[in-house]
Formats: structure tokens, C-alpha cells, sequence
């Protein structure tokens, strides 16, 4: 047979198809019981292209695309769970086309036009999963009286810091592996890990202390530019920041004597 022939076939075959379809939606009785043939019908065309990887042509080389916020918590946990599941596809095909053009305007050495839409996508998505598991854990408690998250265990690595991993099956139980052990060998205190130790926690303390210095002066430059503004939402910004202890600074009071 040659490919004409099979063309013409199938030409035919979808023409007495349409046929049926169309019959069967002005007479739904003659269609044959259980049958699904109406609900077959998709009045929509899908779009499985590349193009999908790409952002709308409008907006290439533009340096700025609008862009809404990303969903919160509570929108999400008015939705149900298939419209949370259709949601999570599209946020994943945004963040696909997004990444795209990122690489896209990098390959071009251009700059990528409203770079937040891609935290507000993977803001968005890590929102869903947080509505999903909170779900997921609500029923578990309700059905068997667990979270039914994987259960894990602190462990402390052998420079003294510990990590929290989740537990997970082994085809070799640990104890019989010999390489696991030798990898994941538990903590055994020595002279060098704790003066790594004590290192470590210096360098984090003087990088709170910097931090909460710049906090400080921050708030004493507000309160000497904007001496009106809301002292309760300084507060709820900057809650390490004392409040009083910023406004009697001698930043604040400025070089005079008060009265």
C-alpha cells in the first residue's frame, strides 16, 4: 500500500469520526450506553511545542516585564487538592520558560528582563508544598495518629557539626557495610575538630554582632530622617533593635545639648 492510499484511509476514517461525534452530540440517545465518544470531544487544541520553553514574542527584548505577587499561604489553602495539583504543573512550566530565558539572555550577554518573576514562581511553588504537606500531615494524624514524614535523626560529622538526615532504606544494613561506616563514621572528639569548633562559633558570633550593628545604625537613621513614623512597625521590622536605646544614642540626639 502505497502512502497515498494509507492518507486517503485515514482522511476518511477521521471524516465518518467528526461524523459520529457530531451525530452523537445532537441525538445523545443514539450514541451506544457507557459510551464515552462525547466526552472524548476537547474543543481546546493542546500546545506540546518547544515554544512553551519561551517567553510570549512580545515580550523579547524588552527590559521589563510586569509581573503579578506570588501566592501566599492562605490563598492556597482555600484552593483543593486538584486545583493545587494543576497549579504546581503550571508553576513548573513558568519556572521552565523562565530558566530558559535566563540562559537565553546569558548566551547573549543580555540582561534578563524582571529577574523576581523567578523567585516569585519558586516562592509560590515552595508555598504549595508547604499547603500539600501540612495536608498531608493533618490526615495522617487524623487517620493513624502520625505525621507520616520520613522520620531522620541528628548526626554529628566529624568536624563536629551536626546535620539532621532523613532515614532511608539500605540494601546493606550499616552496620554490615563496611564503606558507609568508614564514610559516615560518628563524631570522636579530638584537638583539631574542637578548635575548628571554637573557630567556627567565633566567626558566627562576630557575624550577629555585625549584623545587629547594622541593624542599629539603620534604625537610629530612620528615626533622624523620618521622626514621625510608626514605632510599632520599627518594632516588628527590626525586632533584635532596642527601640529607646536607639532614640537616647548619641547618633539620634545629634550634636547638641537637650533641654
Amino acid at each position: 500500500m502505497n502512502h497515498t492510499k494509507m492518507f486517503n484511509k485515514l482522511g476518511n476514517l477521521s471524516v465518518n469520526f467528526g461524523k459520529l461525534a457530531l451525530r452523537s452530540l445532537k441525538h445523545p440517545k443514539s450514541a451506544s450506553p457507557g459510551s464515552d465518544l462525547v466526552r472524548c470531544i476537547s474543543v481546546l487544541a493542546p500546545k506540546r511545542g518547544l515554544m512553551e520553553f519561551f517567553d510570549d514574542e512580545k515580550n523579547w527584548g524588552a527590559t521589563e516585564v510586569k509581573s503579578g505577587r506570588s501566592w501566599n499561604k492562605e490563598e492556597l489553602r482555600l484552593k483543593s487538592n486538584t486545583d493545587l495539583h494543576k497549579l504546581w504543573y503550571v508553576l513548573l512550566k513558568e519556572r521552565n520558560m523562565l530558566l530558559t530565558m535566563e540562559q537565553e539572555a546569558k548566551d547573549q550577554t543580555q540582561l534578563f528582563p524582571s529577574p523576581e518573576r523567578l523567585d516569585k514562581v519558586e516562592e509560590s511553588m515552595e508555598n504549595l508544598e508547604a499547603v500539600v504537606r501540612e495536608r498531608n500531615v493533618a490526615y495522617h494524624q487524623l487517620e493513624r495518629g502520625e505525621t507520616g514524614e520520613r522520620p531522620g535523626k541528628v548526626r554529628t560529622g566529624p568536624l563536629g557539626l551536626k546535620s539532621y538526615d532523613k532515614m532511608r532504606q539500605y540494601t546493606i544494613p550499616q552496620f554490615m557495610n563496611k564503606k558507609h561506616r568508614e564514610t559516615h563514621e560518628e563524631y570522636r572528639p579530638n584537638r583539631d575538630a574542637e578548635d575548628f569548633l571554637l573557630k567556627y562559633r567565633e566567626k558566627l558570633y562576630l557575624t550577629k554582632r555585625r549584623q545587629q550593628r547594622r541593624d542599629f545604625n539603620h534604625v537610629v537613621g530612620l528615626l533622624n530622617r523620618f521622626p514621625n513614623m510608626d514605632m510599632q512597625a520599627l518594632k516588628e521590622q527590626y525586632p533584635d533593635v532596642d527601640i529607646e536605646k536607639a532614640k537616647a544614642s548619641r547618633k539620634h540626639r545629634g550634636h547638641f545639648i537637650p533641654k
